[in-house]
């Protein structure tokens, strides 16, 4: 593939996961909220704006819209959501959580943690790339 196609790809698949969960923080967020701690007030309001930074992030570098600019957002939510959810939870285990389950929770919040941390890696990247020919950024500049 050439590096414009490859490029696209990349973005593409990279941005599925941020759309995805965006969409499920907006419309079916039961699991989220559930994993939000107590001391958040108003857990549906920013379960539903984080989908829209998801959204919205994930979107501008799939079609190569400002894609320094939603790398950032992406940053930051990836920043704090692992720093307030997951690094707490890789030590807190829920109240009520039956013994048989434990190593479940175990898993699920280290793969977690570990996954922010690469799509972190990968908002710095993007952060420092230029989007190919396959892009709304690019396609902006041509005709400039």
């Amino acid at each position: 593939m050439k590096y414009d196609q490859s490029e696209f790809v990349f973005r593409v698949l990279f941005s599925l996961i941020f759309i995805g969960l965006g969409l499920e923080h907006m419309f079916s967020d039961a699991t989220i909220r559930s994993m939000m701690p107590s001391w958040i007030v108003f857990p549906r309001f920013w379960s539903f704006m984080s989908g829209c930074v998801l959204l919205a992030g994930g979107l501008s570098i799939m079609v190569g819209w400002r894609v320094r600019l939603g790398a950032v957002a992406l940053g930051i939510f990836l920043v704090l959501v692992t720093a307030v959810i997951h690094a707490p939870n890789l030590f807190v285990k829920p109240v009520g959580l039956s013994p048989d389950w434990v190593w479940l929770w175990d898993v699920y919040q280290r793969s977690n943690f570990v996954k922010n941390l690469c799509l972190l890696g990968g908002c710095f990247y993007f952060y420092n790339h230029q989007p190919g020919r396959y892009s709304i950024d690019h396609r902006k500049n041509l005709s400039l």
